[in-house]
């Protein structure tokens, strides 16, 4: 009986390696961030390490995501992070939204939010653990994008309006 459940297990797990969800590999950064803020080297290499594989259309893919259902795992945290926050079109965003959504970069990392811890477990992506220098230099950076869009835009374009 039990072999009989291992090998029903063994079926069903080799036929969903057949079943793979569509990758974020569009690349397009036509709304980039960096088409209207100024993004440092050192902000870019921490976005690149720690941010942009759920919140870009930039994702890496590591080797386990080739592997059902990890894939699946994997592509459901890239589309609720795409979702959430989407570097790669923050810049078609209403000028209230863009603010939003820098003060929320503020909140999540530094309340240790961000990265989510999942995505270092098992020391998977060292890259994205952020040392508290690191966490400074992303909270410094989204503030001053906040100052400058206080700026350069009227204070009631900023805020986001309630839904009704």
């Amino acid at each position: 009986m039990i072999k009989k459940i291992l090998l029903a297990l063994l079926v069903i797990l080799v036929i969903i390696q057949f079943i793979k969800p569509e990758r974020n590999l569009s690349g397009d950064e036509t709304y980039g961030l960096a088409t209207k803020y100024t993004v440092p080297e050192d902000v870019r290499t921490i976005l690149k390490g720690a941010c942009n594989d759920c919140h870009s259309n930039l994702t890496e893919y590591p080797w386990y995501a080739n592997i059902q259902p990890t894939a699946w795992w994997l592509n459901s945290h890239v589309k609720g992070g795409k979702q959430h926050l989407n570097f790669s079109t923050i810049a078609k965003l209403p000028i209230a939204v863009q603010n939003h959504k820098f003060d929320e970069v503020i909140d999540n990392v530094k309340d240790n939010e961000m990265p989510i811890a999942s995505y270092t477990f098992f020391g998977l992506h060292p890259e994205a653990k952020l040392t508290d220098e690191q966490r400074t230099t992303l909270i410094n950076w989204a503030q001053s994008n906040m100052d400058y869009l206080k700026a350069n835009y009227p204070a009631d374009s900023l805020v986001l309006k309630r839904r009704k």
